[in-house]
């Protein structure tokens, strides 16, 4: 298929000349051009603890290369399935190898796993309590190739379905980490996968994962930000613009988003006087933020304020992601605007409000 170039639309412009981006950028990792990075943390990972763990087999639907299970696949061929471009025959398959007292690890893409294998992953895998473990590429919008990859709205459903485990990672170095810890744990999970080259975000903070819990990265007085998955790393950058601008930010990481640490979130919603931000790389429906406010409101906690940064319940424009997490709020440039312009207002206002919703 041919590729045409992509311009940034005049209207998300700021009177600057900025450089043109190519469809190239639809993809494009979402680290930022001096960060540091890993390439394929979870293939490497996996391929690794498989030395270690004779039931780990691998298997995909037709994207193992876009999953990073190439690295897996390369190094136990023997070890690997590949079951073509029929997702639910891939669920329906790891359960049986489930049963036969294997740990099958199954990617695909996050649409395809709760789009289109939702009932089988349900009524084979979690009713089953069968020990799958499910990691999906492109969660929420980290690819601008439109709503048929976007999958803005995994959580919301994924959340409802009981028995199953679902994490969050927010960097190499916890996906890293996350792997084994998942393959300890007896059960199905659902994992949201950041692939090619991760960006290297918590090692400085001596950070180490531990499935279930929340761990605050960084404390502030002004306000909370809680996040999971790629903004953790937005919320730090934007707490680093927003100290310079007189503010303290605290950032509380919460990269299991079911079963969700709420002694943890209470505990930090409670400190005094704090404005309250959940930010999440997906819909505001049915998501973190929803989870987290469920949560303080079952425990009486009433922050001053609460705010959500995500995505709008719509369907998203296709383009470069650069363009499009500034126009639905998901940059670290949004993020700061948000959080400042929340805390000099001091008002109540709805999602369709927010700066870059």
């Amino acid at each position: 298929m041919r590729r045409s170039k992509y311009i940034r639309p005049a209207h998300l412009e700021s009177g600057i000349d900025k450089p043109r981006l190519t469809t190239s950028a639809m993809i494009a990792s979402i680290a930022g051009p001096d960060q540091p990075t890993r390439p394929a943390p979870f293939g490497n990972a996996l391929a690794a603890l498989a030395r270690k763990d004779d039931r780990i087999v691998g298997m995909s639907a037709d994207l193992a290369k876009y999953t990073d299970l190439h690295v897996f696949r390369a190094a136990h061929p023997d070890r690997f399935y590949q079951m073509g471009m029929a997702e639910q025959l891939l669920m329906m398959s790891a359960a049986g190898m489930a049963r036969e007292g294997f740990q099958p690890w199954v990617t695909t893409y996050a649409v395809f796993a709760s789009r289109r294998s939702y009932d089988f992953i349900c009524l084979a895998i979690a009713e089953e309590m069968l020990d799958v473990k499910i990691v999906c590429a492109l969660p929420g919008l980290t690819t601008g190739y439109g709503p048929s990859h976007q999958a803005t709205e995994d959580l919301a459903m994924f959340r409802g379905m009981p028995n199953l485990t679902i994490v969050d990672p927010c960097d190499a170095s916890e996906i890293e980490q996350a792997v084994p810890a998942i393959a300890a744990h007896k059960g199905p999970v659902y994992m949201r996968l950041l692939r090619g080259n991760v960006p290297l975000v918590l090692e400085e903070y001596g950070y180490t994962f531990e499935l279930g819990k929340a761990k605050l990265l960084r404390d502030g007085k002004d306000t909370l930000i809680i996040s999971s998955g790629l903004m953790t790393m937005r919320a730090l950058e934007a707490a680093t613009q927003l100290r310079n601008d007189g503010v303290d930010a605290a950032v509380l990481h919460v990269p299991t988003i079911k079963p969700l640490d709420e002694a943890t979130i209470v505990a930090e919603c409670r400190k005094g006087g704090r404005l309250v931000v959940v930010a999440e790389n997906h819909t505001v429906i049915g998501g973190l933020g929803e989870a987290v406010a469920g949560t303080l409101l079952r425990a009486g906690v009433a922050p001053p304020a609460f705010r959500q940064i995500g995505l709008p319940d719509q369907f998203l424009e296709a383009g470069a992601l650069p363009t499009l997490h500034d126009q639905y709020g998901l940059s670290t440039l949004k993020v700061t605007e948000a959080v400042k312009t929340w805390l000099s207002t001091g008002r109540h206002r709805p999602v369709e409000e927010m700066p870059g919703a």
